[in-house]
């Protein structure tokens, strides 16, 4: 891999009462440049965390991130928190689950749109403040001079989303992770924050690394999708290879999910059974057996690895070919 960000055998392990939580396994994939990469698996399949390891913003104890995570040729693992604070909000930028609590609420909209300005810019405060104003308007707020004076509780949701896309923007990042950037908003606000994030790194040239559960989002906006299930990465393929060829049972799962509107009336959705596994007592064999129709002896002994099945394509599991 060469690309923009290279991410290479990402661990990150936490240290519990219950024991070590693996919640991320071994995983790699790259993004470049203007690229849109898609992650998605159920709440707890290692998404978050995977992105946070990215951003540097686990602590340890009770983390510990090994393998690589080179950005632009440079491994970010280890590299220390200056060093780090350099990186972030400058060159890779993350938009979080929820901006209610990711904004900080005594502090005004214009203080936390210019901060990051200042800081890694070296703007003036008057220089920050009108590239905070061109910034709103970019992301379709009305009045941006009037608003920069208000405060997170004087926005909607679907306003506040749009306020954490400015400060992601705000220093001209070249990666910006959405950790479920559409969380809690209604469809109609969703495909706006989704349209509009679109439509900024394609202008701009901004690679994005989407992190959501929903395939629906997925079909539409990226290029790429990664599965992740129980810390790892089940599958990756192409959205549209994906979409077409599934070659996980997770993934045909998935898909077998969605509402679709070619469906016989009344015909129930398909629900994968079962739940998603405790990550602090795995046993050897694949983590999605109890849950998978497909599973066979081997699937008890031995965790499938992810191994190529076509040129763009990449499956973890024993009968990817009779898929």
């Amino acid at each position: 891999m060469t690309g923009l960000l290279d991410i290479r055998d990402l661990k990150v392990a936490f240290q519990t009462p219950e024991g070590i939580v693996q919640a991320v396994d071994g995983i790699d994939y790259g993004v470049s440049a203007g690229e849109t990469i898609a992650i998605v698996g159920e709440s707890g399949s290692g998404k978050s965390v995977s992105a946070l390891a990215v951003m540097g913003l686990l602590a340890s104890p009770p983390a510990r991130v090994t393998g690589e995570v080179v950005f632009e040729g440079r491994d970010l693992v280890g590299i220390g928190p200056e060093a780090l604070r350099a990186v972030r909000g400058r060159a890779i930028a993350m938009v979080f689950q929820e901006p209610l609590t990711s904004l900080n609420p005594l502090l005004s909209i214009s203080t936390q749109l210019t901060e990051g300005m200042i800081q890694h810019l070296d703007m003036t405060p008057a220089k920050a403040r009108e590239r905070a104003i061109e910034l709103l308007g970019l992301v379709g707020i009305s009045e941006p001079e009037r608003r920069l004076g208000q405060y997170p509780h004087h926005f909607s949701g679907g306003m506040r989303q749009r306020v954490m896309i400015a400060i992601a923007l705000a220093c001209k990042p070249k990666l910006i992770i959405a950790d479920e950037p559409t969380t809690a908003l209604d469809v109609t606000i969703q495909a706006q924050i989704l349209q509009l994030m679109k439509d900024l790194t394609d202008k701009l040239g901004v690679a994005l690394i989407l992190i959501t559960h929903n395939m629906g989002l997925v079909a539409r906006y990226a290029t790429r999708v990664n599965v992740m299930y129980a810390g790892r990465i089940v599958e990756s393929a192409p959205t549209l290879e994906l979409f077409a060829h599934p070659r996980h049972p997770y993934t045909l799962g998935l898909l077998a999910s969605i509402p679709r509107l070619d469906a016989p009336r009344g015909q129930p959705l398909v629900p994968i059974d079962g739940q998603p596994p405790d990550l602090a007592r795995l046993d050897q064999g694949c983590a999605y057996r109890p849950r998978c129709q497909l599973a066979v002896g081997e699937c008890a002994r031995a965790r499938p690895a992810l191994e190529r099945l076509g040129e763009n394509h990449a499956a973890a599991c024993f009968r990817a070919d009779e898929i």
